[in-house]
């Protein structure tokens, strides 16, 4: 936290910043890469570029902007209710993001209970689709395909275990930090970097063995579909998470943060504890059930 509650009867006033090009600059990377996406998926490859030029523009624009806020914030322009804002705010992008994974197992939910049964109960199935079983896991009907589903009890349930891990590492960091013991808040934030480096080098190569041994690809019916939606949207807040606890360790290192003062350590531990319990979810209804 930044400040107790009684700060607020000793602010004076809300921090507004001074206005800044990183709003309009990120929306205008947005664009690019959205622009360049059309391009390629038409099959015009100058549309790599426009994706490209999008990309570099939007991490320039985080890099500059978050820097400012991190100055802010050490700065000391940031108090109760400055606080207050930020953990609204965060609680609401996490809120949207079990929105937007809540779609994916709404529908893959709907597949597996409804409409693979359906497709297998219609009476003319016989004709329409021979020797079409109504069981999961299938690509459905109209895939031809031989391919073999992916197996809870290898690299899925090591990666389940990283995680784990590293929601207990991250855990004892923020107990270090707020008992400002920085060796250990370091230690263990490494740990947690790592764990989540190692959960996204095995993803990797789990999607090699799946597209190359298994023939399970995201073409391949609703399995495949749902399958590479859930766990690839997944690795990448996994990414993003890495890439913000990599900063956050910098910073640490740098020695920001107080034991009273690091919503910034805080947020991200939330978020990466979010990651976590996706991935369970994950873990019990894409791979094992």
């Amino acid at each position: 936290m930044t400040q107790n509650a009684s700060t607020h009867g000793r602010q004076q006033h809300y921090s507004v910043p001074q206005p800044a090009p990183w709003p309009i600059m990120g929306s205008a990377a947005l664009l690019l890469m959205a622009i360049g996406g059309v391009f390629v998926m038409n099959g015009t490859r100058a549309g790599w570029a426009s994706i490209g030029a999008g990309f570099l523009l939007l991490v320039y624009m985080m890099v500059r902007w978050f820097g400012d806020v991190i100055r802010e914030s050490e700065g000391g322009k940031y108090g109760g209710w400055e606080d207050l804002s930020f953990r609204w705010g965060m609680s609401w992008f996490i809120f949207s993001e079990v929105m937007f994974f809540g779609a994916f197992f709404a529908a893959l939910f709907w597949a597996r209970v409804y409409s693979v049964p359906d497709l297998g109960s219609i009476e003319s199935n016989a004709l329409m689709w021979p020797g079409f079983a109504p069981r999961w896991p299938s690509a459905g009907p109209a895939f031809e395909e031989q391919f073999t589903p992916m197996a809870a009890w290898g690299i899925p349930a090591i990666n389940t275990l990283l995680l784990l891990s590293s929601g207990v590492t991250v855990t004892l960091a923020h107990w270090a930090l707020k008992e400002n013991d920085r060796r250990q808040l370091v230690l263990f934030l490494a740990l947690t970097v790592a764990l989540g480096v190692l959960f996204i080098g095995l993803q990797a190569y789990e999607y090699g063995h799946a597209i190359r041994e298994l023939n399970l690809k995201l073409s391949t019916g609703i399995y495949g579909s749902t399958f590479y939606m859930l766990t690839g949207f997944h690795g990448f807040h996994v990414t993003c998470g890495a890439i913000m606890l990599t900063v956050i360790l910098v910073r640490c290192i740098r020695g920001h943060f107080t034991p009273d003062h690091h919503f910034g350590f805080e947020g991200v531990a939330w978020y990466w504890h979010f990651v976590d319990v996706v991935w369970l979810g994950l873990f019990i209804f894409v791979y094992w059930l």
